[in-house]
C-alpha cells in the first residue's frame, strides 16, 4: 500500500491551486522533474507541454515567448526575482535561460494581481533556481553531480558539473558549470538548417545562509554566454544577400540578493527583499552594417511584507527598476534610460471556508528619456484587480476575475536607439483582463474550463519605415482553455486544449507585422501520459497538435502588395521519454528522450510565417523545426 501511495504521488501533475485573484493551472508551469524528463535545452523545450505558452523556433538566441499570443516584452519576466527588462536587438529573443538548474517555472497568464510586477500586461513568468539543499541528499553534507547528454540531431554533447554542500549547519553553497556545443540541426526532411549552431557556457553560483531561525539570505550569481554564426536576423531562416550568416555573441550576467524575515510567532511579519543587477551585451558583425554592439543594464529592488490579520492575508510593498540600453555600433554611444517606481497591495480575504475574495491596487510611475529624439516622458497610473473563488462542493469550484495592468514608455531596442525617434505624443499601454470558469479536483479526476478576454490599448511598435516608436492600435486576445485528466496508482493521463484569437486592429496578430507585441497560435491540443512502472522505471508520451490556418492577411502586405495572403499548415508532434535508475546504484540516472518521433518537417506557428511567395518578401520566413532528435543522458551523483 505504501508503495502504491508513493507511485501515485509521483504522477500527480495536474493539480490546480488558488493564488491571489485567479487560479494558476499547473499545466502551464514547469517543475524540475518535468524538465529532466523533457531533457530541455531551451525555452521551446521547456514549455512544450504548456498550452497557453508558445515559443518560436530556430536558434535559441532568436526564440520569443508568448502567453495567450502576447509577446514576452509585454510580460514581467523574473529569474529569482530579478526582472529581465532590456532588449538589445528586435530580431533576437529577450529571454535566455539554462533549464538544467531550474527548480520551477511559474506562469501566470493574463494581467493578474498587484504582485505580478510592473508592465505585466499579458502576465508574468517567474523562473526559480535550485538551492544547494535541493541538490543534497538527505543526511549528506557534500555532494556533486556530473551529467552528460548526447543529441543525435545535432551530433553534439552537453555537459554539466555541479558541486554543493553545507559550509556550516546554517550555511550552504553550490557552484555549477554547463557547456553545450550544438551543431546546426536537421529538419524533418534531413536538411541542415544553417544559422542554428551555437556554443553556450553557463556559470551559476549560490550561497544560502540561515542568519537566525527566522532570517534567510540567498546570494546568487549567473553568467550565460552564447555565440555562433547566425543569420543577421536571428529569427528569419532564409539566407539572402540581405540576411547573411554573421557572428552573433550574447552575454547575460546577473547578481541577485534575496532576504527573508519570517518569525514563526509573528503573523504580521513575513518580509522579503530582492535586490538585483543584470547586465546584457550583444555583438553582431555583418558585411552590410559592420559591427553593432548593444548593451543593457537593469537594476532594482522589490521589498514586500505579508501580514495575517483575521480572515485577511495582506501583501504590500514597493518596487523600483532602472533600465539603460546603449548602442555604439558606430563608435558613438546612443542611450535610452527609463525608471519605474511601484507601490502595491493585495488582500486575499477568506470570507468563508469556501469563498475567497482577492482584491488589490498597484500604482506605477514610469520615467523615460530618449537621447536620439531628445524627448522625455513621465506617466503614472493606478491598476485595480478583483477576483472570487468559490468551492461549492468538496471537488468543484468556480472562479472569476477582473484585472488591469499598466506600462509606460521605457528603454527600447538597443539596435534602434541611435536612429529611431519616439513619437512625442506616445501614450502608455493599458491592459484589462476578464476571465471566469470552473475547476474539478479529486483523488483520481481533475479538470477545468476557462474563458478569458484581454485587451491592451495603444500597443507600441517600432515602425521601420518612419523610424519611430509609436502607438499602432489595440490588441484583443480572447480564448478558451479546457483540461481533463485522470490519475491511477501509477499512471497519469491528461489532455488540454487552448483556443486563442489575438487581433490588432482587425488583423490576426503575426510574428512579422507585430514583432515585439503579439503572435496568434489559434488551436492547440496537448496530450500527455506518464507511467511509473516501479522505483526504477518511468515512461512517458507527450504530443502537441496545432490546427492549420489559411487565408491570413498581413497589414503591411495589404498596403504594398494587396490581394496576397499566407497560410500556416497544421502539424502534430510526438515525444517519448524513458527514465531508468539502476537497482544496483542510486548514484546513476539514465534518461532517453525522443523528440519529434515521426520526423515531422514543419514550421511552428509561433515562428515568423512563410511569406516568401509574396513579391518583395522573399526572405520573410522562420526556421523549420528540428526533425527527430534522440537525447541520451547519464547523470552521476556522488
Amino acid at each position: 500500500m505504501a508503495a502504491q501511495t508513493a507511485l501515485a504521488e509521483s504522477v500527480e501533475l495536474g493539480r490546480i491551486q488558488v493564488t491571489g485573484n485567479t487560479i494558476t493551472p499547473e499545466l502551464n508551469s514547469v517543475d524540475a522533474a518535468q524538465i529532466e524528463k523533457l531533457q530541455a535545452n531551451d525555452l521551446e523545450d521547456l514549455f512544450s507541454q504548456s498550452p497557453e505558452v508558445t515559443v518560436s523556433g530556430g536558434a535559441d538566441i532568436g526564440q520569443k515567448l508568448y502567453i495567450r499570443g502576447v509577446e514576452d516584452q509585454l510580460l514581467n519576466i523574473t529569474i529569482d526575482g530579478a526582472q529581465q527588462a532590456t532588449r538589445l536587438f528586435h530580431h533576437a529573443g529577450r529571454i535566455s535561460i539554462e533549464p538544467e538548474l531550474l527548480k520551477q517555472v511559474e506562469v501566470n497568464a493574463g494581467a493578474g494581481n498587484a504582485l505580478s510586477g510592473p508592465g505585466a500586461l499579458g502576465g508574468s513568468v517567474k523562473f526559480v533556481t535550485k538551492d544547494p539543499e535541493d541538490m543534497l541528499r538527505p543526511g549528506e553534507d557534500f555532494g556533486g553531480l556530473v551529467k552528460g547528454m548526447f543529441s543525435s540531431n545535432t551530433d553534439s554533447f552537453k555537459t554539466n558539473t555541479s558541486l554543493f554542500g553545507r559550509l556550516t549547519d546554517d550555511w550552504s553553497a553550490m557552484v555549477s558549470y554547463t557547456q553545450a556545443d550544438f551543431d546546426n540541426y536537421e529538419d524533418g526532411d534531413g536538411n541542415e538548417v544553417e544559422g542554428t549552431r551555437t556554443d553556450q557556457d553557463y556559470l551559476f553560483a549560490k550561497v544560502v545562509g540561515k542568519l537566525t531561525e527566522s532570517q534567510t539570505l540567498r546570494l546568487s550569481y549567473e553568467k550565460r554566454e552564447d555565440e555562433g554564426n547566425r543569420l543577421q536576423r536571428a529569427n528569419w531562416g532564409v539566407i539572402t544577400p540581405r540576411n547573411m550568416l554573421a557572428p552573433i555573441d550574447s552575454e547575460r550576467e546577473t547578481v541577485t540578493l534575496n532576504y527573508n524575515l519570517n518569525p514563526i510567532d509573528n503573523p504580521y511579519l513575513d518580509l522579503s527583499l530582492t535586490v538585483y543587477n543584470t547586465e546584457t551585451d550583444l555583438t553582431q558583425t555583418t558585411a552590410r552594417f559592420g559591427t553593432f554592439v548593444g548593451s543593457g543594464e537593469s537594476k532594482g529592488f522589490d521589498l514586500r511584507n505579508t501580514s495575517l490579520v483575521g480572515m485577511h492575508k495582506i501583501t504590500y510593498g514597493v518596487d523600483y527598476r532602472e533600465d539603460e540600453t546603449v548602442a555604439n555600433g558606430d563608435g558613438e554611444d546612443a542611450t535610452d534610460d527609463s525608471k519605474v517606481k511601484g507601490v502595491y497591495i493585495q488582500d486575499d480575504i477568506q470570507l468563508t471556508d469556501d469563498l475567497l475574495l482577492s482584491a488589490g491596487l498597484r500604482y506605477d510611475d514610469y520615467e523615460f528619456d530618449n537621447d536620439f529624439g531628445n524627448t522625455s516622458f513621465d506617466e503614472s497610473e493606478v491598476s485595480h484587480n478583483i477576483g472570487l473563488n468559490y468551492h461549492f462542493t468538496e471537488n468543484w469550484s468556480a472562479f472569476a476575475s477582473y484585472a488591469e495592468a499598466f506600462k509606460g514608455p521605457q528603454a527600447q531596442d538597443a539596435f534602434k536607439v541611435g536612429f529611431t525617434s519616439v513619437d512625442p505624443n506616445l501614450k502608455p499601454e493599458d491592459a484589462e483582463n476578464v476571465e471566469f470558469g470552473v475547476a474539478y479536483e479529486s483523488r483520481t479526476w481533475f479538470g477545468s474550463a476557462k474563458v478569458y478576454q484581454s485587451n491592451i490599448d495603444d500597443v507600441v511598435l517600432d515602425n521601420d519605415y518612419d523610424q519611430i516608436f509609436e502607438n499602432i492600435g489595440d490588441l484583443e486576445s480572447d480564448g478558451v482553455i479546457l483540461e481533463l485528466g485522470r490519475r491511477w496508482d501509477n499512471l497519469m493521463a491528461r489532455v488540454s486544449y487552448h483556443y486563442n484569437d489575438a487581433e490588432i486592429d482587425g488583423y490576426d496578430a503575426n510574428a512579422y507585422d507585430h514583432a515585439g507585441i503579439a503572435n496568434m497560435v489559434r488551436d492547440t491540443l496537448i496530450t500527455q501520459l506518464d507511467y511509473r512502472l516501479n522505483s526504477q522505471w518511468n515512461f512517458g508520451w507527450n504530443a502537441r497538435f496545432v490546427k492549420g490556418r489559411e487565408g491570413i492577411k498581413s497589414p503591411e502586405v495589404d498596403l504594398y502588395e494587396p490581394g496576397f495572403e499566407f497560410d500556416q499548415p497544421g502539424y502534430g508532434i510526438h515525444d517519448l521519454y524513458v527514465q531508468w535508475q539502476p537497482a544496483v546504484s542510486e548514484d546513476i540516472r539514465i534518461g532517453l528522450t525522443v523528440r519529434n518521433v515521426f520526423d515531422k518537417n514543419y514550421l511552428d506557428h509561433a515562428s515568423v510565417a512563410d511569406l516568401t511567395h509574396i513579391p518583395g518578401y522573399g526572405l520573410i520566413r522562420g526556421y523549420n523545426e528540428p526533425g527527430r532528435d534522440i537525447r541520451l543522458s547519464v547523470a552521476w551523483q556522488f
